[in-house]
This record gives structure tokens, sequence and C-alpha cells, in this order.
């Protein structure tokens, strides 16, 4: 990515902004490119030329452009119009504020953010970044995360005190923040003053090892519908809520609780802290669960309607529970109830 961007923008200012220079500093994978130039459209549709990928505008506000290649990186074109110094001074933190001749040669570093690199701090580059733009209120808790790193005092003050303004971004921006946090992520978030003006709570923050949805679901509920999900996590969602623990380990109560969550019946057990005799006794369930299903509903012999879901519904329990096991045991128990 670099030569090609290298051969686009030959002989003109352009700068290595942003992550990339941070993380090639920090000895880690460099996957995306910020490149800071005059102008950003011609330099991603020519980028897009020769080195393959599509070209969207990014920013139609800032005037930003990106090419995204198949294979999930990306060339992000941002403008330059005063220098790369005034360019750096609107970066959300020091450690994001180096910028490196695209051509070679020193880095330009105004605020010190090789030597908080060094000594692993998140700091701001000004006092109005929170305030320009709230997404980086849950960002600087990302990094945190993500790189290892903790907020300098004076930072997390002004975290503090601009905490009030963290929903304030567009819902997608918010969801993909938080989509990256962990259990750790969002106890720090609770710590800040950040996750209750999201609607979020840690009173049934999950394990380490959750998966990100359950993670979303048990951190914010009901207000999780508040932000742009989609409608399979919707359902994800809603059907975790409404979900209520089996009233003891009989087969019939553990096959009635999975009726209600499958696939997601592991899920709304740790949503609910349900006990470990509770989890072995629905594994052992999906375990035995047969390939087939005894009949199907257009066999029973009962008219089109509700009913023959009901039906369908108890033939299964009762063969969970082992009280029928062949075709014509269906039938008749179906039989009895018509």
């Amino acid at each position: 990515m670099l030569r090609r961007a290298r051969e686009v923008l030959a002989g003109k200012e352009a700068w290595v902004v942003g992550g990339a220079v941070r993380d090639e500093l920090l000895g880690r994978p460099v996957v995306d490119l910020d490149i800071a130039c005059r102008v950003p459209r011609h330099a991603a549709a020519a980028y897009a030329r020769i080195g393959g990928g599509k070209p969207f505008p990014l920013s139609e506000r800032h005037g930003a452009w990106r090419v995204a290649h198949r294979d999930g990186r990306t060339v992000d074109f941002t403008p330059l119009p005063y220098g790369i110094h005034e360019d750096l001074a609107t970066r959300d933190f020091t450690i994001n504020a180096i910028a490196r001749p695209l051509e070679g040669g020193a880095d330009v570093d105004p605020f010190g953010g090789r030597a908080h690199l060094e000594r692993r701090l998140i700091s701001a580059v000004s006092d109005s970044v929170f305030a320009d733009d709230p997404l980086r209120l849950l960002r600087a808790v990302r990094f945190e995360q993500e790189l290892g790193f903790e907020l300098d005092t004076t930072t997390e003050e002004l975290v503090r005190e601009r905490a009030a303004l963290v929903g304030r971004p567009a819902g997608e921006r918010i969801l993909a923040e938080l989509e990256q946090l962990g259990p750790v992520g969002y106890q720090r978030l609770d710590a800040l003053g950040l996750l209750e003006p999201l609607g979020g709570s840690l009173d049934r923050l999950p394990a380490e090892d959750a998966s990100r949805d359950l993670l979303l679901v048990a951190v914010f509920g009901r207000a999780l519908e508040r932000l742009p999900i989609s409608n399979e996590r919707r359902r994800y969602a809603r059907i975790l809520l409404r979900a209520e623990l089996p009233a003891d380990l009989s087969v019939r109560a553990v096959h009635r609780f999975r009726r209600a969550t499958e696939p997601w019946t592991l899920d709304a057990l740790a949503l609910m802290g349900g006990s470990r005799e509770l989890v072995d006794a629905v594994e052992r369930a999906r375990a035995s669960d047969p390939p087939e299903p005894l009949v199907r509903g257009d066999e029973l012999g009962l008219p089109p309607g509700p009913q023959i879901g009901r039906a369908l519904e108890l033939i299964e329990e009762e063969r969970a529970a082992g009280t029928i096991s062949t075709r014509e045991e269906a039938l008749e128990l179906v039989k009895g109830l018509a």
C-alpha cells in the first residue's frame, strides 16, 4: 500500500499520519494507512486505478476519501489545506498526532507523541478535542483497552468534564466503538461517567469471554434498541431479555427453556447467571437432539392454523421427555388432542 501511495503522490506534499505511524512505532502490524495530502479525491482515484480497490468519499464535509481493498485493508486520503502542523493540531491524541513524510524522512511530532508512546500514556492534543468530536470520549477508552495504555491525569479530567457529550455522535459511530470493548472497557466507561449517559449499566456484566453481542445486551438491556442495531441483533436481544430461567433441571423444563431461547440458550444462561448444572443439562439436551422430526405439519391431519405449530411443539416436548418415540405414537397423541 505504501509503495503505491508513493507512486501516486510522487513529488507532491504528502504525509503518513495517525494510527499507521503510531502502530509502526509500537511494532504493531500496520493494516490501514491515513495519508494527508492536498487533493484527496484525485489521490484516491489514482490509487484505486493502479492498486485496485474502490474509492468513495469518507467525509463530504471534510473532503476525505477512502480506498477499500477486498481483504479489508483501507487507505484514507485526508485534506491538507494549511500544512502538516495545522493538520496535527486537529488530531485527537498526541500518539495519533505524529506525521512522517510519505517519501521518507524525519517524523514531525509537535505534541510529544513519541514520548507518550514510550510512557504508554494517552494525552489529548488540546482541551477542545472532546467538544470538537465527542466520539473521542469512547475512543479514549478503546485505546486504553486496545494498547494497554492509560489516560494521563489532565486528559482523564477532561473526559469526566465532557462525559455528558458522549451520546451526541451518530448512533452508528457510537455502536462501532462499543463493539470493540470488552468487560474491562465497559468498567472503564462506567468509572469515567460515560456509561450511564448511554443507558448502560454493569449490573449484569458477564465474564471476559462473553461474545460482543452478549456484552452489548448485558450492558445496555432494552436501551440497546436506541442504537441502530440490525434486525438479527434486535431479535437476539429481545429473546435474551424475555427469557426466564427454568424452574428445575427436569427434561421438560429444559426443553421449554430451549424452545424459547435457541439458538442462543447458553447466552441467555450467561446473562441470567444460570448454574453450571443448568448449562450441563442444556448441553446434554443439545447432544441428544434427534436429527429429524417424527412427523411433518402436513401429516397431522389438522386444518391450517396455529394449532399445527402447537401440536408439533407438543410432539417435540413429549419426545424429549421420552413418552413417545415413533411416528405412530406422535400421530396418536395428536389424534387424542383433536
